[in-house]
């Protein structure tokens, strides 16, 4: 597939919606795929995008299509038998999970079948998984009823995030757990909302965005993205282009380098990098593969470098796959981390 068409399939995951669910109708149907075997006493229907599925037992081989399934179903304390990533970082099977999968991988102590893409999984190798359970993203919707004949499958709106927990947990017997983690969550926030506090009092303007090469960006808003949300959950005020309609805001919305000279009443910047290839022998860590690219062309950038608050030393990178692919209670712990160890790492001065 053309790179410019990952992109936005990989800035649609979780809540942000590029992809908005790629025209497909949301019709509830439900599935008639009977569990492998299991008293009618340990089933549960679970009710998700398209209608109710009934699952039973506990689930042992779980197909997850999606970083933003799999933090979920390892959060439960569960682990999958088969895996799709957004894009191909990682060709075959998943044999060393820690350094193919990732964050994710050092917590998966399985093997999984590589099932493809998440967005374009391969019925053949979730065949070879032999799975009793399916997660999968709203985005293939239209291949429910085909994966329903292999295994009872859940199909999950990408834009709730950290309500699919809840969905997930009912369907691996962990309710409680679910319940507990969505909680344990919530107080993160809270606790990081006081920590920002003096940084959002003195530099509440906020500018995000997410870019390859610090030449195009996808303006990040409080309802288009998680990266967002979480921000606009801790206060800081979003800034958005002068007369930007609203309804705008929930697709991101491109925006050239010449353009953000309009957007300068920024106090501080954020930077979400993406390159979307498998990282070369040369590249240190996952993390610098997705940022260096930007942090040299933003930094070589005459406009980019005349922001205030580039003059402020106020912008800060951290890779999207954190807060794009990670809404769950994972991600969020890893994003805040992020976040907490950038802005809070120098004395706040007012201008």
């Amino acid at each position: 597939m053309h790179k410019n068409s990952l992109i936005p399939r990989l800035l649609g995951i979780a809540i942000i919606a590029l992809s908005g669910s790629c025209g497909i109708s949301q019709t509830a149907t439900t599935s008639d795929t009977k569990p492998l075997s299991s008293a009618a006493s340990d089933c549960r229907t679970i009710t998700h995008q398209q209608g109710k599925t009934e699952v039973c037992g506990q689930p042992q081989r779980i197909v997850v299509l999606g970083p933003y399934l799999l933090e979920d179903v390892l959060a439960l304390g569960e682990q999958p038998a088969g895996f799709a990533d957004h894009v191909a970082l990682h060709q075959g099977d998943y044999d060393d999970p820690a350094q193919q999968i990732p964050y994710l991988g050092d917590r998966i102590t399985t093997r999984p079948v590589n099932v493809g893409l998440a967005y374009q999984p391969s019925i053949e190798a979730i065949l070879r998984v032999q799975p009793d359970l399916i997660l999968s993203p709203d985005f293939n919707a239209a291949q429910y009823a085909a994966l329903s004949k292999i295994a009872p499958t859940l199909i999950l709106d990408t834009k709730k995030g950290q309500t699919n927990l809840s969905i997930i947990g009912e369907a691996l017997n962990r309710t409680e757990q679910a319940a507990d983690l969505l909680a344990a969550t919530k107080r993160r926030i809270e606790s990081a909302k006081a920590k920002f506090a003096a940084v959002v009092e003195q530099h509440p303007n906020l500018l995000l965005l997410a870019s390859e090469d610090a030449q195009t960006f996808n303006l990040m808003s409080h309802t288009n993205s998680f990266c967002g949300s979480l921000l606009n959950d801790l206060g800081f005020h979003l800034i958005y282009p002068q007369g930007l309609d609203e309804s705008a805001l929930s697709t991101p919305t491109s925006v050239s380098l010449e353009t953000l000279p309009q957007m300068n009443a920024a106090d501080s910047i954020i930077l979400f990098g993406f390159k979307w290839d498998a990282p070369t022998q040369n590249t240190t860590t996952f993390e610098a593969h997705q940022l260096n690219r930007l942090k040299q062309a933003w930094d070589k950038n005459a406009i980019a470098q005349s922001l205030k608050a580039s003059q402020a030393k106020r912008v800060y990178f951290i890779p999207a796959y954190v807060c794009l692919g990670l809404p769950g209670p994972i991600g969020t712990e890893l994003y805040l981390n992020d976040l907490e160890a950038q802005l809070l790492s120098l004395p706040q001065q007012m201008p």
